[in-house]
């Protein structure tokens, strides 16, 4: 048996100059749980080209999505980036990672704390019928350095808010809150000095950081994350993985940068 599921591209919106989500054909025999990622890419010269991306897509839909950077001498994005519907994509077919509900001790609100494509295992969750049943209030941050940059969640949760099942719990249960950072927009700034000086909570009108009732979940450029990790293990938050949950998990597998 290959170690990849050979799939077809059903589509591709290029979003800004920079970055790209396109959705494919789906292996029944592949499963994963929501925010999990897998090794996804193109074979080259015979070889396969590979790089960890999360599903953007949730585990009961029937597509796969990715949501990707473009880097111009990437050694599979640059490449990815020109994919068009009717190519082949290998997905890998072992899924894993730690942005997964079970890493995290119960609590009442989860922050789900991305940058740039870092929202891809979100747009999983945020799509988790469970994720709603877990938690009281879920917060979806997503930060950018321009405005254009949030399209893509942005679109995610306006088709969210109209849908069926998932409009009722959002409008009860989730809380958007794009920002960016050079450009004038509603929510300015950066995520760490957004909860550090409680402008995220007083913008959606909820209670600051407590360790009693917060878990959170953060994917996005390694230095946001080495940040938000120490100021969270400051104010006792203790990091969980697959052994013992925590309160705050982080993904540490990238795609090219």
């Amino acid at each position: 048996m290959s170690a990849f599921y050979r799939e077809k591209v059903l589509s591709v919106q290029h979003w800004t100059d920079t970055l790209f989500s396109f959705k494919a054909t789906r292996d029944s025999g592949f499963r994963f749980q929501n925010g999990q990622f897998a090794m996804i890419g193109l074979e080259v010269e015979g070889r396969p080209l590979l790089r960890a991306y999360s599903m953007a897509s949730a585990n009961h839909e029937e597509e796969l999505e990715f949501f990707s950077i473009k880097v111009a001498d990437g050694p599979l994005t640059s490449r990815l980036q020109r994919i068009k519907q009717g190519d082949t994509i290998l997905v890998g077919r072992k899924a894993t990672g730690t942005l997964i509900t079970d890493n995290l001790i119960p609590g009442d609100r989860l922050l789900l704390l991305s940058t740039g494509t870092g929202l891809a295992p979100f747009a999983s969750l945020i799509k988790d019928p469970e994720v709603y049943e877990r938690f009281e209030k879920i917060v979806l941050v997503h930060g950018c350095r321009h405005v254009n940059e949030l399209a893509f969640g942005e679109q995610l949760v306006a088709t969210l808010t109209e849908d069926e099942l998932f409009g009722p719990l959002l409008s009860e249960k989730l809380s958007y809150y794009p920002t960016v950072t050079r450009e004038p927009f509603r929510n300015r700034g950066r995520i760490t000095d957004l909860i550090t000086s409680e402008q995220l909570f007083n913008d959606i009108g909820q209670k600051p950081l407590n360790v009693e009732g917060d878990r959170i979940m953060m994917c996005g450029s390694p230095a946001m994350l080495e940040e938000l990790k120490q100021m969270f293990e400051a104010r006792a938050f203790t990091e969980g993985n697959h052994t013992e949950p925590g309160h705050f998990v982080i993904e540490k597998a990238f795609v090219e940068r």
